[in-house]
């Protein structure tokens, strides 16, 4: 029974902790530069090579894979208002390393009226 339970408890702690999607922060570094970037869906609105919706940012007209936060990590993905099908601003701090985009900081900017 001891076995069960301490079984049990280490299954909780697992999926708490792989379930963890997004790695960003709730701040941007002050040391490191923020830039203006569109983000979306990599596959729906960037037309990038991949089997599946995932989040992708552009910057300079290039677009690239995000690693630290997850498509969903900001709304429903395939909402009226998400990232298969639109194109949002967003602040952003990170880094591109092996042509993806290590993202530490992503804040959605509101959505213009236009």
């Amino acid at each position: 029974m001891k076995s069960i339970i301490l079984i049990s408890g280490f299954m909780c702690i697992a999926v708490a902790v792989f379930s963890q999607t997004s790695n960003l922060r709730d701040t941007p570094d002050p040391s490191k530069k923020t830039l203006t970037a569109e983000v979306s869906c990599g596959k729906c609105q960037f037309h990038m090579k991949d089997k599946g919706c995932h989040l992708a940012v552009r910057i300079d007209g290039k677009s690239y894979w995000v690693d630290g936060a997850d498509i969903d990590s900001f709304g429903d993905a395939h909402a009226n208002d998400g990232f298969c099908k639109a194109i949002r601003k967003a602040e952003v701090q990170g880094s591109i390393v092996k042509n993806r985009f290590k993202a530490t900081y992503i804040k959605l900017l509101p959505l213009s009226n236009n």
